[in-house]
């Protein structure tokens, strides 16, 4: 991993609510990699991409995203990253087209460039035929797909995705699984979340597994099966065996 640069650089982070979320959790993912993070509900995985996102602030640990340190320079920091929740944050009353010219100006993207980016995205994204449509009487699926176009608008070179998937009917999924490949071809890092253990499998070049609050397994599918002694299973046998020989108990393995 030293050998390439990173995008990703977390050392010794913490975070904790009632008890810890985020334990002492060390990760790197070098640019241009599509990095799966997996584990069981309440593992502490959105609590970790929301601080790298920076809208929460760590207890303690650092966080460097593209060189630049998250609390010495944060605004710096967020200009490379886009975040994209499982809960589309979009303006009801705005139209596709409206929403991301209003997001571009937050970025300071310049008024030309940001008109033919949205264009570009919106066709990229099947929303053309929407576009001038107000947000509000959209499914969750075209929300999920205005919101990942508000998310690339600025040209991110960290891409967060929490449950990106969620909601998308297979069609649309395909479709933002295609928009993520080029992204990543295009040299952007991909960290995501995800249920999904298939879509999991066939595009990350590395997969963390991470059990309260801690990583505990990290490597290529073919690592993580060696590690849990399944070599050639499914991805899915592979996480509940790293899980089920964690300290966790039966009950939140099977939640996963």
């Amino acid at each position: 991993m030293s050998d390439y640069p990173l995008a990703l650089d977390i050392r010794g982070l913490s975070k904790s609510f009632d008890k810890p979320a985020v334990d002492n959790l060390d990760l790197q993912v070098r640019q241009g990699e599509f990095y799966a993070l997996l584990g069981p509900n309440g593992a502490g995985k959105t609590t970790l991409l929301r601080m790298v996102a920076g809208l929460l602030p760590q207890d303690k640990g650092d966080i460097s995203v593209c060189g630049i340190d998250t609390g010495t320079d944060p605004v710096g920091a967020k200009s490379q990253v886009a975040w994209v929740s499982d809960e589309p944050m979009v303006y009801d009353r705005l139209t596709p087209l409206e929403y991301l010219r209003f997001i571009a100006g937050l970025w300071h993207v310049p008024a030309e460039d940001a008109e033919l980016k949205a264009h570009q995205l919106l066709e990229w994204l099947d929303l053309t035929a929407s576009a001038n449509a107000h947000c509000g009487g959209f499914s969750k699926g075209m929300l999920q797909k205005v919101a990942l176009a508000g998310a690339l608008i600025h040209d991110p070179r960290l891409i967060i995705l929490d449950e990106p998937l969620t909601g998308l009917d297979a069609g649309s999924a395909r479709l933002v699984k295609n928009v993520l490949k080029d992204k990543v071809s295009q040299g952007v890092t991909i960290v995501m979340t995800t249920h999904i253990l298939e879509v999991a499998e066939r595009m990350a070049e590395r997969i963390g597994v991470i059990a309260k609050g801690r990583l505990i397994a990290e490597g290529t599918l073919e690592e993580l099966q060696t590690r849990a002694g399944r070599t050639g299973s499914s991805l899915e046998d592979v996480f509940l065996d790293l899980v089920g020989q964690s300290d966790l108990g039966l009950e939140e393995v099977a939640a996963a």
